[in-house]
């Protein structure tokens, strides 16, 4: 049980939430208990919802976003978000296991998102202090600044959902992956 109030149906969320989660209902075609759970306020959810409708926008692929995701996900031990993305990475991304795996512990069995993810990371052990030669080696892969940023705002993005179930102990509804804290 989370520890706030998850509202059970989109008419029982905060009046100023209802249309955002009704957005997210068409777009996914429920209302995760995340998104439920933010809803608790209003501002946070349309600064959730604002990022990632933004960055989805961006140049990162989604495979490549769904592996920053569970990266970051199980470095700060998030097991809703862990199982949220195995199953976006899965689903909708197409990822297999093997690569699902790499994620979790930071790498990509891919070369060039194995950088980015890598990079990202980095990002979130480091708070943000990378060296010159991180950019350059994230660069030489063939990430352009806007993608570079793009990482960036994944770790951002990724880092407040995390934060959010971690704190608020968000009842996961998705097949459960346990985070393991291993990247």
């Amino acid at each position: 049980m989370s520890r706030i109030q998850t509202p059970t149906t989109i008419a029982d969320a905060v009046e100023a939430s209802q249309p955002l989660l009704n957005t997210v209902k068409a777009s996914l075609g429920s209302t995760p208990n995340l998104f439920r759970l933010v809803s608790n306020s209003p501002a946070t959810l349309e600064g959730f919802l604002g990022l990632h409708g933004a960055l989805g926008k961006g140049q990162l692929d989604p495979a490549t976003r769904e592996r920053i995701a569970l990266a970051i996900a199980n470095y700060n031990g998030c097991s809703y978000c862990n199982s949220a993305h195995t199953y976006l990475a899965r689903n909708v991304a197409g990822l297999d296991e093997a690569e699902l795996e790499a994620n979790r512990h930071g790498h990509s069995t891919d070369a060039k998102a194995n950088v980015a993810v890598s990079f990202a990371l980095k990002v979130a052990k480091n708070r943000g202090r990378v060296s010159e030669s991180d950019l350059a080696e994230v660069r030489l892969a063939g990430y352009s600044d806007a993608e570079l940023l793009e990482i960036v705002g994944h770790v951002a993005l990724n880092v407040l959902t995390n934060y959010v179930n971690e704190v608020f102990e968000t009842e996961i509804d998705f097949p459960v992956v346990a985070a393991t804290r291993a990247a």
